[in-house]
């Protein structure tokens, strides 16, 4: 029986850099702290689920530098008792971001150098072969030669899927927030490809054409229903999941759910930076585990809590205990 959750795409070595307000162009600001670590969102989920210590096997895939970078990577995979055989090292640099952290509204910008991200292809994912049951890819539109075209299924990561499906995987994806006109373009060759899609509002407005919060920025839950509804009527297999400030919205088997997210006051918020990550990564383990979808969207907002208290992209993810501590805590 297959056991444990692949998370293959992006390794970014991380510099977060924190300002009392973002400049407007010309102007300057005075970087208050910085903080450096590892990011990306193969690494992120993999330590948020590491950090969970549930005893699912956990293993990377991808592509580092052969450089100082590529080699403190492999080392922090090592020492968190993740399987790092499927992680390939290239010959380029590997990927790094500097993150302007704005520490009076928790808003983050995002500076980043592809490197040896953009090495990242189908060769690499054949040569996987670990019994693991859940596939996480991610993100889609930063990983350069999946983006790319396909003459049959309309975009190389599409391929990919299918051929992770036909090997018995569970497929999941997480894609990037940023501004253009990709989504609708490398996404929706995907869907059908895809078991569990887990993203952010922003990214399921863009991929639905929809808007998902009004002219004031208030969510509008009906229209996070339609575009959920909308990604699974258009391939989505098993779990479409929508998550954003204020809470976590699923659809499973045709049934909606909406959980409201754990209040943290302005104040608390350290950084916004990874929360989206956590929300993921406990998500997929409440998946691999069969937990029902309430429960789930419950677990995954309580671990964005802990995220958002934490300067870092995993430093604040908590163990299972603590998160069942918590959720004890806040019925």
């Amino acid at each position: 029986m297959r056991k444990g959750i692949i998370a293959a795409g992006n390794w970014v070595a991380d510099t977060v850099k924190f300002i009392r307000t973002y400049p407007t162009p010309g102007n300057l600001v005075t970087i208050e702290r910085t903080e450096k670590g590892f990011g990306g969102c193969a690494h992120n989920v993999l330590a948020d689920l590491a950090k969970l210590e549930t005893g699912i096997p956990l293993y990377a895939g991808g592509c580092v530098g052969n450089d100082s970078l590529g080699n403190e990577l492999v080392q922090a995979i090592d020492d968190m008792g993740i399987d790092g055989s499927a992680l390939c090292r290239v010959e380029a640099a590997t990927s790094y971001t500097d993150v302007m952290s704005d520490m009076t509204t928790g808003a983050r910008t995002f500076f980043h150098h592809r490197g040896a991200n953009a090495a990242f292809g189908p060769e690499h994912v054949e040569s996987i072969d670990i019994p693991a049951r859940i596939f996480h890819l991610g993100y889609l539109l930063l990983l350069d030669r999946m983006d790319e075209e396909d003459a049959e299924y309309g975009v190389v990561a599409a391929r990919v899927l299918k051929s992770l499906q036909e090997r018995g995987y569970l497929t999941s994806v997480d894609v990037v927030s940023e501004e253009g006109d990709r989504f609708r373009r490398i996404v929706l060759p995907c869907l059908p490809y895809i078991d569990y899609l887990i993203l952010n509002e922003v990214e399921a407005g863009a991929c639905c054409n929809i808007p998902l919060r009004d002219e004031q920025g208030k969510i509008l839950l009906p229209e996070v229903e339609r575009a959920a509804r909308y990604l699974t009527e258009n391939g989505v297999g098993k779990a479409c999941v929508i998550h954003f400030p204020e809470g976590g919205f699923g659809l499973q088997a045709g049934t909606p759910v909406f959980v409201p997210s754990f209040h943290v006051p302005a104040e608390e918020i350290e950084s916004s930076v990874g929360a989206g990550d956590a929300f993921c990564a406990t998500m997929l383990y409440a998946l691999h585990e069969e937990i029902p979808l309430e429960q789930a969207l419950r677990m995954a907002n309580a671990a964005a809590w802990f995220n958002l208290h934490s300067a870092t992209s995993t430093d604040g993810a908590p163990t299972l205990e603590d998160l069942n501590r918590f959720l004890s805590n806040h019925k």
